[in-house]
């Protein structure tokens, strides 16, 4: 099946779609390095660089029958959304231009009509607005005068990355839109099970994804070196299957004060387990947290390089994660590289997708099309 990814970011979504089978026809995504560093990574995949609004004439150049479509609108436009949301007034929440980034996912699906689509999102957006941007969506996917080829029927669940091989706590809000009218709870459960039996869905810990990585100090690394470690975990060996060289495995240079702090705690440590905590400013609670090997990962942000922002100290070492080990707990293999700038970087991995999760989402859609056909 065709793919296109919208709001693509550095190729999560695009990533475990591409390893269940399907063709990743056309991305978009408008900061420019983040869209470098997808196009080296799918280097099949036509990329538009540009404002979504711009990319509906771009859509006509395909020759190609699109049957998916993938994405998640940055939330701040449903966050942003007016209060004035009435009953049957889908026309003010997409004419607001506030929410345009919705509007734009919508308008893409609205032309192209193809058989299923996945928009991914923070949980908090089943809450905004006391539910109205929620149900807002839904009406807007339910209608059938909306649709030359019938209406979606939509699917919503949030799912967290951990229960799908991701060795990290992440929770987000899936919905599915499908032409079809399905079971799609007994789909996502017997899709998960399978997975399970078949070994594809393997609970694992911050020691399975990162222990063969565990030998760089404060500053240390460099964009591409040797593996010095053989891998230790299944895991790791699974990371490994493409690379034959370590890439992005850098760690962040911190100031003395922050290495003093962090040499201090012990694994499970927090800000508070140090004298000056309560001088420590920081809106985290876990801020100077260090991690445990036997544990989950907490959710990967776009700060898992300062030590003020959560639970992102080593395990063992006095930093904080490197962009590899950032990149594992995301489930990124190591083939994957992530090109630009420290800041970009770190915004690609902390935004993405984890392509584990993405690669159960894409088989619960060929589970559908089988079902269906």
């Amino acid at each position: 099946m065709n793919v296109i990814d919208l709001f693509a970011g550095v190729g999560g979504l695009s990533t475990g779609f591409r390893k269940a089978g399907f063709n990743i026809v056309l991305a978009n995504e408008i900061d420019e390095s983040i869209a470098e560093s997808y196009q080296k990574n799918h280097t099949e995949t036509i990329m538009i660089n540009d404002d979504i609004k711009n990319i509906l004439p771009e859509l006509d150049k395909i020759n190609k029958k699109i049957d998916v479509i993938i994405g998640g609108p940055p939330c701040q436009g449903f966050s942003m959304a007016g209060a004035r949301i009435r009953e049957n007034k889908q026309d003010q929440f997409l004419d607001d231009p506030r929410n345009y980034l919705f509007r734009n996912y919508f308008q893409v699906v609205q032309k192209i009509e193809p058989r299923f689509f996945i928009m991914e999102n923070v949980p908090g957006m089943l809450s905004m607005k006391d539910g109205r941007i929620i149900e807002e969506i839904e009406k807007l996917f339910s209608d059938e005068k909306n649709f030359k080829h019938g209406r979606y029927y939509i699917f919503k669940r949030v799912l967290n990355a951990a229960d799908y091989g991701v060795p990290q706590e992440r929770h987000r809000l899936i919905i599915i839109g499908s032409k079809f009218n399905v079971d799609f709870d007994a789909i996502l459960e017997r899709v998960k099970q399978r997975m399970v039996k078949n070994g594809e869905i393997v609970s694992h810990t911050i020691y399975d994804a990162i222990s063969d990585l565990n030998y760089l100090e404060s500053g240390e690394g460099t964009f591409c070196q040797d593996y010095r470690l053989e891998p230790l975990t299944e895991y790791q060996r699974q990371r490994r299957t493409n690379s034959t060289m370590l890439y992005n495995h850098v760690a962040t240079k911190h100031n003395a004060t922050a290495i003093d702090r962090i040499s201090r705690l012990e694994q499970g440590g927090r800000r508070l387990d140090l004298a000056e905590g309560e001088n420590i400013k920081s809106v985290h609670s876990g801020a100077y947290g260090r991690m445990r090997w036997n544990e989950l990962a907490k959710t990967i942000i776009t700060r898992f390089d300062t030590p003020s922002s959560g639970v992102y100290i080593h395990p063992e070492r006095n930093r904080t994660l490197t962009l590899r080990e950032a990149a594992r707990i995301q489930s990124f293999d190591d083939d994957y590289i992530f090109y630009g700038n420290k800041s970009s970087v770190i915004k690609q991995i902390g935004n993405a997708v984890p392509p584990l999760l993405a690669y159960y989402l894409a088989n619960v859609i060929k589970e559908i099309e089988k079902e269906t056909k």
